[in-house]
């Protein structure tokens, strides 16, 4: 179950990145590129969340998705963000 949410969650994101257009005009390509930003932060903490509360059981559990929370966030943020 929680491979196939990890699954679809990362084919979506590539299906709407994909919808990004390459405006040459600035203002939009920088509201793309803030918009990709945030989806990459949001969406690294969501996987990283599902994926650290997958480990352990009880208090473990919540300390594994904080934890998975906090490092998806900021891999994610570094990948889009660049």
């Amino acid at each position: 179950m929680l491979k196939r949410k990890v699954v679809t969650f990362f084919a979506v994101s590539l299906l709407i990145a994909g919808c990004q257009s390459s405006n040459p005009n600035p203002e939009v390509r920088a509201r793309n590129a803030e918009f990709g930003c945030m989806a990459g932060t949001v969406g690294g903490a969501i996987v990283g969340g599902l994926l650290g509360g997958a480990i352990g059981g009880g208090t473990g559990r919540l300390v594994g998705a904080a934890i998975g929370v906090g490092g998806g966030g900021f891999i994610g943020n570094r990948l889009a963000c660049q």
